[in-house]
């Protein structure tokens, strides 16, 4: 069976002006040596922009809202960008032939842009047709004809022939996973005919063929949807290319004694996504996991690509050892994989049973996940349910329809969570409390404590004030590395 390797390059690995397309190249030359076919997810390139470096789909939305609310601003950067990495890295022959796309698409920017004037609105698919010309779509043609410059065969997802079918909620997408089995001929076509195929990230199609997005992050989703896509046909690897592997905890956070994960199962890559951990996204390994596939993920070191950590679905008896050739000796035996958190939670409180139906329509009518259920407890014999959100915005524009659930629902904002993730963590006596002392002894308050086996995760929960969720992180990190207590991964 052919292997093919869906390798995903995110923003921070192109680089600002496209600064580090060369190592790029050279990265998925090397993918080719092992004579495997290789599918390169893009994302936008990173620009400086209003004094700051932003993605050029960060950039796509502020000019977006800007027009939205009056404001003609300068949309330039949407085509120079790309214009000026053509001239750097192009032959003549190929920069004419992507000066066309770009013309082409540049066109549909402003001609969206002039519908967002005319009514006052940045939304729908006015909004994901100037997110997918003025980002990852034209990058992806771009890399195309880059690749082909230098020597590699290669060619490009038109855009009319996409693969990836979604549902029309058309700013944070839902894939549809038979739909776009019926739309893979062209891409099938393709990859039989290249040895490298490039396609943007983030922007889906409908059925009737309107220009969608995933929500942020949702490059790493296009990644794992062609994994799934293909995985009838081809024996697949999902290759995500970042700056650094999975560390311990956030370098942002932790300045000392971090070690380098090697090994992580989908459970312990999800939770601790889902935390703050800027491994990938999340619902891309839920996707894969309810589709009940099987597909090995590596995070790989752009800049020393014997650097990798292997996520697979378990990592008990391990089926893909032959990822092991790749050199990487660091111990990451520790029962505590991953020390993570997340600021501005909040705590929903309601009645046992219309949470239940809440928790129904967040992720069946509105497709939210990012939300956990806590420990109930009872008031007067009722039982009442907590759910923890990772995101008190969202619940804040939301209040309304919480509370047509359960109109005596409470909100508790300002909280921050701390997470401990391990699949093995129950292996470890006296954990809880050591992590409660550990808290303790820095005098940072526990507001609440939810430690369940099944979950792989222990959440301390603290008030959002000041430093005091990195202040938790570091202290339980601290404690994580003093134990000596370890575990091998053929335990």
């Amino acid at each position: 069976m052919t292997e093919v390797i869906v390798a995903k390059f995110g923003g921070s690995t192109i680089g600002q002006n496209g600064d580090q397309i060369p190592t790029v190249i050279e990265r998925i030359k090397a993918m080719r040596k092992e004579d495997k076919k290789i599918v390169a997810v893009f994302s936008a390139p990173l620009m400086e922009h209003e004094g700051k470096v932003k993605s050029m789909t960060d950039i796509a939305i502020n000019i977006g809202r800007k027009y939205a609310s009056g404001q003609k601003v300068d949309t330039d950067i949407l085509y120079r960008t790309y214009l000026n990495i053509a001239k750097k890295y192009l032959s003549q022959k190929y920069f004419e032939e992507f000066e066309f796309h770009l013309n082409k698409f540049y066109n549909y920017v402003t001609s969206s842009l002039n519908h967002v004037t005319e009514n006052k609105r940045f939304i729908d698919v006015t909004r994901s047709r100037i997110l997918a010309y003025g980002g990852e779509i034209t990058m992806s043609y771009l890399m195309d004809y880059i690749m082909r410059s230098n020597g590699l065969k290669c060619d490009h997802v038109d855009i009319e022939k996409w693969p990836i079918i979604t549902d029309d909620n058309f700013e944070a997408a839902n894939f549809m996973l038979e739909e776009s089995k019926e739309h893979k001929k062209h891409f099938l076509k393709l990859l039989e005919e290249n040895e490298v195929i490039s396609i943007g990230g983030f922007i889906g199609k409908t059925v009737d063929g309107l220009e969608t997005t995933y929500e942020r992050g949702g490059s790493d989703r296009t990644a794992a949807d062609i994994a799934i896509i293909l995985y009838d046909e081809f024996k697949v690897q999902i290759d995500f290319e970042k700056d650094n592997i999975v560390l311990s905890a956030d370098p942002k956070i932790v300045k000392e004694e971090l070690e380098s994960i090697r090994y992580l199962s989908y459970n312990e890559a999800r939770l601790a996504g889902m935390f703050g951990m800027k491994i990938l996204d999340p619902i891309a390994i839920k996707e894969i996991d309810d589709n009940n596939f099987d597909i090995p993920i590596v995070i790989t070191s752009l800049l020393n690509p014997s650097d990798i950590t292997i996520i697979e679905k378990s990592l008990i008896n391990r089926k893909y050892d032959f990822l092991d050739n790749v050199e990487n000796n660091d111990d990451d035996s520790s029962l505590i994989k991953i020390v993570t958190g997340k600021r501005n939670c909040a705590i929903v409180r309601m009645e046992s049973i219309a949470a239940s139906y809440l928790i129904a329509s967040l992720e069946k009518d509105k497709q939210y996940y990012n939300f956990l259920k806590l420990s109930p407890f009872k008031v007067d014999d009722m039982e009442i349910t907590r759910l923890l959100f990772l995101d008190a915005d969202y619940v804040k524009r939301h209040e309304r329809h919480f509370k047509a659930f359960y109109p005596k629902v409470e909100f508790a904002y300002g909280k921050g969570v701390v997470t401990l993730i391990g699949d093995m963590m129950w292996k470890m006596p006296k954990i809880v409390s050591t992590a409660s002392r550990t808290l303790g002894d820095y005098d940072i308050n526990i507001l609440n404590l939810d430690a369940q086996e099944e979950t792989s995760r222990i959440l301390i929960i603290v008030d959002d004030i000041d430093n005091n969720v990195a202040n938790a992180i570091r202290a339980i990190h601290l404690q994580r590395n003093k134990t000596d207590l370890k575990i091998t991964h053929n335990n």
